[in-house]
C-alpha cells in the first residue's frame, strides 16, 4: 500500500491514540538555527553529549532536530514538557518510554535519512520503522544475494539494472522495520521474507509462501528518491499521517 504526499496534515492540537491507531510523522530535518537552538534545549545531557560525537557539523544538526522533535512529538502525547520525556533502552539498543510512563501505553520508532525521519506512534506493542535516501550501490546483486533470501535475491536479478537499486531499498526497508518492531534488529535481514508487488508488501513466514496475518507491513511514500515502510503487529492498524 503506498501513501500519496498529498495525505500528510498538520497533526491536530489534541493527540490520541485509539486502540488500533498508528500515527505517522514526517519530520523534515533542516532547520533554522532559532529552531535548532529550541530543540537542543529540550535535549538531556546524554543526547547533547552524543551530538557533539558527530565529525561534520550537518550530521550533529540532523541528530538534534530528530531526537529534539521525537521529543516534542512524545510530549504531546503524554501531556508533559519535551524535556520532561524519559527514554529506556532494550538490550539491542532499541529506545522505548521509561517505566514511569508506562501507564500510557504509547509505543514508538524514529527512523532517518538525509534529511528526514520518519516517526511512528501507537498503542500497539510492537511498532518499527525504517527510511532510507536511495542511494548508488556498487553491485547490488552481490549485496541481495548477502543480506536477502532466494527468492528476494531473484526478484532483484531478474530487474533491469536501472530498476534494480530501488528495489533493493523497498525489500531493505520492509525487512528492518519488521525487524526493528520485534526488537532483533538488523543482524538477521536474511532470516525473513518479505512478498512485494507494486502496491503491496506481506511478511512470508513459512516455505509455503502463507503471509502472516498478524502484521500490517506498509510502504510510505516520503519525497523523492526516499523509500520507507513500517511494520505493527496488528492486522486492524489504523493509519494516520502527520507532518511535522
Amino acid at each position: 500500500m503506498n501513501i500519496n504526499n498529498s495525505l500528510w496534515q498538520p497533526a491536530p492540537s489534541c493527540l490520541s491514540l485509539s486502540p488500533h491507531d498508528v500515527h505517522l510523522w514526517r519530520i523534515q530535518l533542516v532547520r533554522t538555527e532559532t529552531e535548532l537552538q529550541d530543540l537542543r534545549d529540550v535535549l538531556s545531557s546524554d543526547e547533547i553529549t552524543r551530538a557533539l560525537r558527530f565529525r561534520f557539523e550537518k550530521d550533529r544538526q540532523r541528530f538534534i532536530a530528530g531526537r529534539g522533535i521525537l521529543r516534542k512529538i512524545l510530549g504531546r502525547y503524554l501531556g508533559v514538557d519535551a524535556q520532561a520525556v524519559k527514554f529506556a533502552y532494550e538490550p539491542r539498543g532499541k529506545p522505548l518510554l521509561a517505566e514511569t510512563f508506562a501507564l500510557h501505553n504509547i509505543s514508538f520508532n524514529l527512523s532517518h535519512s538525509e534529511d528526514l525521519a520518519l516517526c511512528v506512534v501507537s498503542s500497539i506493542q510492537n511498532v518499527g520503522v525504517d527510511l532510507e535516501f536511495i542511494r548508488a550501490i556498487d553491485d547490488v546483486e552481490s549485496f541481495a544475494k548477502r543480506f536477502f533470501t532466494d527468492n528476494e535475491y531473484k526478484g532483484i536479478k531478474l530487474l533491469a539494472v536501472g530498476q534494480q537499486q530501488k528495489m533493493f531499498f523497498r525489500y531493505w526497508t520492509c525487512k528492518e522495520a519488521y525487524l526493528k518492531a520485534t526488537g532483533v534488529g538488523i543482524g538477521e535481514l536474511e532470516m525473513i521474507e518479505v512478498s512485494l508487488t507494486p502496491d503491496c508488501a506481506r511478511i512470508v513466514i513459512d516455505q509455503t509462501n502463507q503471509m502472516d496475518k498478524q502484521w500490517s507491513l506498509i510502504e510510505v511514500v516520503l519525497d523523492n528518491n526516499y523509500v520507507a515502510a513500517t511494520a505493527v503487529s496488528s492486522s486492524q492498524a489504523n493509519f494516520m499521517y502527520w507532518q511535522y
